[in-house]
């Protein structure tokens, strides 16, 4: 495994990131527990969760499915880069949910519960509070980092301005600030190339992607419908307006012999500031299967070729919209 540094810091992770947000509504916690076992086996170290996954209320249902792995012991916890967040309704409360240096506090503790550890490597926040002021936000974090529960903090759904501004604050205060961002990209969605990206190298923030295959989009939907799967609403709302380059997409992975989610997946590897995509797998033979992406090397000329099929935003920012 080439294991990677997470943005500027001396952190290192593995190009894949395990997501476990199926841990819970769609795996049950004995295939959960086979998954996170398989993937350190794979070298896998990386793993990604958030309070509010397992969609009940309040109960951060896969943050103890991961806790409750965690507490089997073989040094599992010591293995693991665990990335938790922040943010979301986790109760009925004024002040159960967002970034007031309140929740932050309350959300770290209960998080620290659930995932029986002592101590979060990635605090992430889940999106941006506007109404939150910076230095509330950085004094909560910087008091759990002084406590030791949390060693480095992170982003995701931030606009590029949102982190500048972020970690300009943070700097006047003497503190670390963000040091990666999870972002929505992938070959289909590519508008974080505008600010996002460009801002995340210039600051030193590691980009890690979630939902690398568009939400199954990119994942050779056509030939599994083709072969009698069914595919949900959603992915069939979203071939109709882009049928054509799927069209393309997998005929071009047809013939370069790949699968079309390993090439997707190999796509945002070779991407500038990209630390690594999250793959969320419901099985373990899902979770061998993303292993492949790591053995492809796109060239010039198939990285051209792509870019065609789904043209990103023009580069970036402001280049890409004026002269």
């Amino acid at each position: 495994m080439d294991y990677k540094f997470l943005g500027r810091t001396g952190l290192r992770v593995s190009p894949l990131c395990l997501g476990t947000m199926n841990f819970g509504p769609q795996t049950s916690e004995e295939d959960s527990f086979a998954i996170m076992d398989r993937a350190l086996e794979l070298g896998i170290n990386f793993f990604d969760t958030a309070n509010v996954y397992g969609w009940k209320t309040g109960e951060g249902v896969t943050e103890q499915i991961v806790g409750r792995w965690f507490d089997q012991g073989g040094n599992r916890r010591e293995k693991v880069v665990i990335a938790t967040k922040v943010y979301g309704g986790m109760g009925d409360g004024p002040n159960d949910s967002k970034l007031s240096a309140r929740h932050i506090k309350q959300a770290c503790e209960d998080s620290l519960k659930r995932l029986k550890t002592d101590y979060i490597d990635l605090y992430q926040m889940h999106h941006i509070d506007r109404d939150t002021p910076w230095d509330e936000i950085w004094q909560a974090m910087e008091q759990l980092v002084r406590e030791g529960k949390v060693l480095y903090v992170g982003s995701s759904n931030f606009a590029g301005w949102h982190i500048a501004k972020a970690n300009g604050v943070a700097k006047s205060r003497n503190f670390m600030g963000l040091v990666s961002e999870q972002s929505l990209y992938n070959l289909n969605a590519r508008m974080v190339e505008l600010e996002v990206l460009p801002a995340c190298e210039d600051l030193g923030l590691g980009v890690i992607p979630w939902s690398p295959l568009s939400g199954g989009l990119l994942g050779g939907i056509l030939e599994k419908i083709e072969g009698g799967r069914r595919a949900s609403e959603r992915i069939q709302e979203a071939l109709k307006t882009n049928r054509d380059k799927i069209e393309k997409y997998e005929a071009f992975c047809k013939a370069l012999g790949e699968k079309p989610a390993d090439v997707a997946l190999a796509w945002l590897l070779h991407q500038p500031a990209v630390t690594g995509p999250i793959i969320g797998p419901r099985t373990i033979e899902q979770l061998d299967g993303s292993m492949r992406a790591l053995e492809i090397n796109l060239n010039t000329e198939q990285l051209t070729a792509l870019d065609d099929i789904f043209p990103g935003p023009g580069g970036a920012a402001p280049e890409a919209y004026a002269w």
